[in-house]
């Protein structure tokens, strides 16, 4: 498909995931390289990956506290989504908290195995993925309710950081297997 044969909402998504993109990338790599020089220690790696998982952790509680606040005081909500057809503002909150827990569930053995296999001068990465996490779903819960093409940079900074990581661990893992 042509980029003249976009709609303007998709020229937005392309825009924003772009962007995204751009800035996980700038922000792992100078965090990698730069402002976050760590040890190598199996207890210093073990606390750095504590430490990057409380982002994640953090926002998937906000999320499913969020869905269960509103269910509660919620008349036609509080059964829940199994049991009532949901409103527009349960359906939203279970999409955000859908969302999350997708991202949390990508993150949570990239960031570990990353924690253990990355050389120490590049474990600064991770601390970088885990904050931008933390900004980016906040980013995301704000600009959802406006369309795909607002809340794209939310995901995709969200995203990005991650699937890096996970591009880095494949020429990490080789060279832990072959030598």
């Amino acid at each position: 498909m042509k980029a003249s044969n976009l709609s303007q909402n998709q020229r937005g998504v392309i825009k924003g995931m772009a962007t995204g993109l751009a800035l996980a990338a700038a922000a792992t790599a100078l965090f990698a390289y730069v402002l976050y020089p760590l040890g190598a220690s199996l207890a210093e790696r073990a606390s750095l990956l504590a430490l990057c998982l409380l982002p994640p952790a953090a926002m998937l509680a906000i999320s499913i506290a969020r869905l269960a606040k509103h269910r509660f005081f919620t008349p036609a909500d509080i059964d829940g989504s199994a049991l009532t057809e949901g409103s527009d503002r349960a359906r939203l909150l279970q999409a955000l908290l859908q969302n999350t827990l997708e991202q949390v569930a990508l993150a949570v053995p990239i960031y570990a195995a990353w924690a253990f296999l990355a050389p120490a001068r590049l474990l600064g990465a991770l601390a970088a993925a885990s904050g931008l996490f933390l900004l980016a779903r906040l980013l995301f819960f704000k600009h959802y309710a406006s369309g795909a093409a607002a809340r794209s940079f939310g995901f995709a900074l969200t995203f990005y950081p991650t699937v890096l990581l996970l591009i880095g661990l494949v020429p990490l893992s080789l060279q832990k297997v072959f030598g």
